[in-house]
């Protein structure tokens, strides 16, 4: 474990944190995880989840714009559930992309883990999607990337990082509730 790894943890963990409070500095403190993501899972031969940050940078663009702008009146974005469309696209395109990749990396890399890394950066890119447009859902597909990548990282011995997303997989669950909670009183009023 290096310094870097340890310093992009504790960042990653806060900026998954203040997703979970639908805090907007969620974004700026995701840009710095992401970009030290890179060159960690990288250095690890996890190709996909290194590229998976790169990707990452845009939906944060993206999502940073979307909870500030993305309301009905281009005002603040509240939690909705996700619509039955962007369940079977979230779906059909993470099998797709998981055996796409998986298939390529495996053959024409050294990818150390190929078809998990693969699926963990498909779904990854659904639950983030899903996350900027606020979908409450975004959190189940989250525990289970979550629940793979703490496996894929224990695996290669990255233990700080096998550690924060074993941290996810509780925030995860927090998120769910609080973002329960704020869809009940956008219900309610």
């Amino acid at each position: 474990m290096s310094l870097l790894e340890l310093f992009a943890a504790l960042i990653t963990f806060y900026s998954i944190w203040l997703t979970a409070r639908e805090n907007i500095w969620c974004w700026p403190t995701g840009v710095v995880s992401v970009i030290l993501y890179f060159f960690i899972f990288w250095q690890a031969k996890l190709y996909a989840n290194a590229w998976l940050q790169a990707f990452y940078l845009v939906l944060i663009a993206y999502g940073w714009y979307e909870w500030l702008h993305g309301g009905k009146h281009h005002d603040e974005l509240h939690v909705s559930r996700t619509p039955l469309r962007g369940w079977i696209f979230t779906i059909a395109l993470g099998v797709v992309a998981s055996v796409t990749v998986g298939w390529a990396m495996k053959r024409y890399t050294n990818a150390s883990m190929p078809y998990s890394d693969a699926a963990t950066t498909a779904f990854s890119i659904a639950a983030e999607a899903m996350t900027t447009k606020k979908w409450i859902e975004n959190w189940i597909v989250w525990i289970f990337v979550d629940g793979v990548t703490t496996w894929m990282l224990f695996v290669q011995k990255l233990y700080a990082t096998t550690a924060l997303y074993a941290s996810f997989l509780a925030l995860a669950v927090i998120g769910w509730i609080e973002w329960k909670k704020s869809l009940d009183r956008s219900a309610s009023a």
